[in-house]
């Protein structure tokens, strides 16, 4: 018999560095990445109601710590948009100042989550869940770039802007992909409002942006209980959702890479990241699978020396080209953004034949946690109920799929097989599937097909028991397996 491989580790840090070449390559692919950074994180600052500089910062902190504790290398963790969406209302109704605890407790949350190995959970989470969850982050980020579009004071030419920029994105791959596009679209629209003096709304129209490095701070609210029942819902959303985005981003790119990454020591390294950033002022973040996309696939990079050199060149551009960032209109940002959207939905999801093929029960699933997200602007309540959907989908299937067949033996003996996954949804109705009243004296109750998975089950084969004993009937239930066995034996006080 042979034995399959492990999947192949990522290259080290250490070999990168004595490489010129490797390195060379892992800095470029860093820089590459951090031109398509900056724009997404300042479009997720205005998303979440804080300055600029605050998701600039964030980005950085987050993809340097990240880079050092993280258990995917090469992928890349910042400000991202679907943590933005968690925290934003807590900033619109409480303000800025509960932002840091509740990022830190966030992130205490994700440290907690990763030892308790909450990265194993990740199977039970279906794939409907997961599509949905991608779809409803896409409608949620459209939906928050609304008001650059449609706000009162938004000028007509903001419209035609935007369009070039959408369009830049589309076309500029078709030339080269040594550029990001979404930089490109920046730069140009940017452009064109400073030679021709269009006057439209910019992004130090937002709040102010770095001159300097940041200076480590604290918690300025009273931490008191008022204040952790304030957070610890966004807390507890921003370390659900976070750690969501980066699990699914790490199983791409461990399958881009065919490489093999941590989990777990991804879960508590983004936690130990976004406690970080946010004592340096900055706001929570995740994996950007865009950003990590570009990282990995087009400029090739596989060691933690890129995401580290993303941080760092975010840092440097950001501080030394600060006057010119703060002049890039909405617009483009808008641009950029709504070219996210388009990007992160997943429309296979949604295309007529596709939802043909796929079961009722799962397009349910998708369709609930979509407008549970969209109606709660909560990420994480549309994840866990759309699990509690999917689970109860799955069982009411599985209760379908019991049989059980009476077959007569002699006059004085007759036998029952039953047949699949017995548990509470499918047991329920077992004790009906028998005919007592007419059964002889000796009924067997063959289970070499079934599987005993609960109490409930075992309860029911009870019930039948006793049911048959006030007509004069003895039952032999037989053929159970090891687990049926041995769980019975525990339940009934006796071993079979």
């Amino acid at each position: 018999m042979s034995i399959a491989p492990h999947a192949p580790a990522a290259p080290s840090v250490l070999s990168a560095l004595r490489s010129p070449r490797l390195l060379t390559r892992e800095v470029l692919a860093g820089v590459v990445t951090a031109l398509a950074l900056i724009p997404e994180a300042i479009s997720f600052s205005v998303v979440a109601g804080v300055d600029p500089a605050v998701g600039l910062f964030s980005s950085v902190v987050i993809a340097v710590v990240i880079s050092i504790v993280g258990g995917r290398p090469a992928m890349i963790s910042a400000a991202a948009g679907s943590v933005a969406l968690v925290i934003a209302p807590l900033v619109r109704d409480h303000g800025v100042a509960y932002l840091v605890p509740a990022v830190v407790l966030g992130g205490v949350f994700q440290v907690v989550l990763g030892f308790l190995g909450v990265a194993r959970l990740m199977r039970f989470i279906p794939r409907s869940v997961n599509v949905a969850f991608v779809n409803a982050l896409a409608i949620l980020i459209f939906t928050a770039q609304l008001p650059n579009l449609l706000g009162p004071d938004v000028p007509f030419v903001v419209w035609p802007l935007t369009a070039l920029g959408v369009g830049i994105i589309i076309g500029f791959p078709f030339l080269t992909r040594a550029v990001p596009a979404p930089l490109i679209a920046v730069v140009v629209v940017t452009t064109i409002t400073i030679v021709f003096g269009v006057a439209v709304p910019t992004v130090g129209d937002e709040g102010s942006l770095p001159t300097a490095l940041p200076g480590f701070g604290g918690i300025t609210v009273p931490l008191s209980l008022e204040t952790l029942q304030i957070v610890a819902p966004y807390a507890f959303g921003v370390a659900i959702v976070g750690l969501i985005e980066t699990l699914l981003t790490a199983q791409l790119v461990d399958s881009l890479t065919e490489t093999r990454s941590s989990a777990w020591r991804e879960s508590w390294g983004q936690g130990i990241a976004n406690v970080a950033s946010a004592f340096f002022g900055g706001t929570g973040g995740c994996a950007m699978i865009g950003q990590t996309v570009i990282n990995v696939k087009t400029a090739g990079a596989r060691t933690r020396v890129s995401t580290f050199a993303a941080g760092a060149s975010v840092l440097v551009l950001t501080i030394v080209l600060h006057d010119l960032v703060a002049q890039i209109p909405m617009a483009a940002l808008t641009a950029v953004m709504l070219m996210v959207c388009v990007a992160t939905f997943d429309w296979h999801s949604v295309r007529p034949r596709t939802l043909g093929r796929m079961p009722l029960g799962e397009t349910a699933v998708m369709v609930i946690t979509v407008v549970v997200v969209v109606a709660t602007d909560n990420l994480a309540t549309g994840v866990i109920v759309g699990v509690v959907v999917a689970a109860l989908v799955f069982a009411r299937r599985a209760a379908h799929v019991v049989s059980v067949v009476r077959e007569p033996v002699d006059e004085h003996t007759v036998r029952y097989r039953v047949r699949g996954a017995l548990f509470f949804a499918s047991s329920n109705d077992l004790v009906t599937r028998f005919s007592y009243a007419e059964d002889p004296q000796h009924v067997v109750v063959d289970m070499s097909d079934a599987h005993v998975f609960d109490a409930s089950t075992v309860a029911a084969l009870d019930g039948v028991e006793q049911r048959y004993a006030r007509h004069g009937s003895t039952v032999e239930v037989v053929n159970l397996n090891t687990g049926s066995v041995a769980l019975h034996g525990r339940l009934t006080g006796r071993l079979d």
